[in-house]
């Protein structure tokens, strides 16, 4: 049974911006390479952990207002940038712990993707970077 609701109200900071009443979804994947420690006389093969390379990717609706999706994005393109990503609004804390990539790598951003009739949004992943767990 469940006992806690996850992303009521979540918090995305993107490069100091607060662009959560703009995100739709949110997935952070942790992530260590493997690296192969497989030697002569093992029968099965064996890994240790390498570097880390993790991943965030926000669902952004996409508005072209001051401040708000495009305006924020636009010239983190190619660049590296700190990316936060909060399960409540609530303070840090051990339940509601701020997931920060500082040094994540944005390698595109769809400027248009839309269709007639609907609201355009806009899928961004930043990559690498040093993962931190905020519980204070």
């Amino acid at each position: 049974m469940a006992t806690s609701t996850y992303l009521s109200n979540p918090v995305v900071t993107v490069n100091s911006i607060d662009l959560s009443d703009q995100a739709t979804a949110a997935s952070f994947v942790r992530r260590i390479e493997a690296l192969e420690s497989t030697a002569f006389g093992d029968s099965d093969r064996k890994y240790t952990g390498g570097l880390g390379n993790h991943e965030l990717t926000v669902t952004f609706y996409m508005s072209y207002a001051a401040n708000e999706t495009y305006a924020t994005l636009k010239d983190l393109v190619g660049t590296t940038t700190t990316v936060i990503v909060k399960p409540t609004s609530a303070a840090d804390s051990a339940t509601n712990p701020g997931f920060t990539l500082t040094g994540a790598y944005l390698e595109e951003l769809n400027v248009v993707n839309a269709s007639l009739g609907e609201l355009g949004t806009v899928e961004c992943t930043w990559t690498g970077g040093v993962y931190s767990v905020d519980i204070t």
